[in-house]
């Protein structure tokens, strides 16, 4: 199995992708599950179908959106932190 050495530590290379791909997965999924139950869940209790439930789903969407591009932020200073880290031990060899 291909391993890559950072910073003295060894980690198999596709741990980081992985867990990335879970996340954002899960951003996506698990709101917009929850919102599709609790507006027909809503709708039925207060007779007001199908606009709760179409408020929920929309609502989830948007917060998907914001969870995944806070998750995609975060692991491109990551890649940065690491390209700008492997350039300046380049320039020092």
């Amino acid at each position: 199995m291909t391993k890559i050495d950072n910073n003295k530590s060894s980690e198999v290379w596709w741990n980081k992708p992985l867990a990335l791909f879970s996340q954002m997965s899960a951003w996506i999924g698990f709101p917009v599950i929850i919102a599709v139950f609790l507006g027909k869940w809503l709708d039925q209790k207060y007779q007001t179908e199908p606009w709760l439930f179409l408020a929920t789903v929309g609502a989830s969407f948007i917060i998907s959106m914001v969870g995944i591009i806070r998750i995609a932020l975060k692991s491109i200073n990551e890649i940065d932190n690491i390209n700008s880290n492997n350039i300046k031990d380049n320039k020092n060899d």
